[in-house]
């Protein structure tokens, strides 16, 4: 199965109800890459008001749970810029 960016924004509107979200799918730039037989990869910018408080790490495990479902039907990489409202 692949997955799509569309997949991944249904799961992380769900989850975080973030206030913006953009899932950019890059698997294009990776072709010929190892690691683009194991999944595709993509690009989240997220900002949600359940990063308040959170380290960058925390941020990106809430994340990551969200996708806990997605990742195994073929999520090989995901570039992450998580960010509570506010964060500069």
């Amino acid at each position: 199965m692949s997955v799509s960016a569309a997949d991944i924004e249904t799961e992380l509107r769900t989850e975080l109800q973030p206030l913006v979200l953009e899932v950019i799918d890059d698997s294009h730039l990776h072709a010929g890459h190892a690691g683009a037989r194991e999944g595709r990869h993509f690009t989240v910018r997220l900002t949600s008001e359940r990063f308040n408080g959170l380290s960058r790490v925390a941020r990106h495990r809430l994340i990551y749970h969200a996708l806990r479902r997605l990742i195994p039907r073929g999520i090989h990489a995901l570039a992450i810029e998580a960010q509570a409202p506010g964060d500069s």
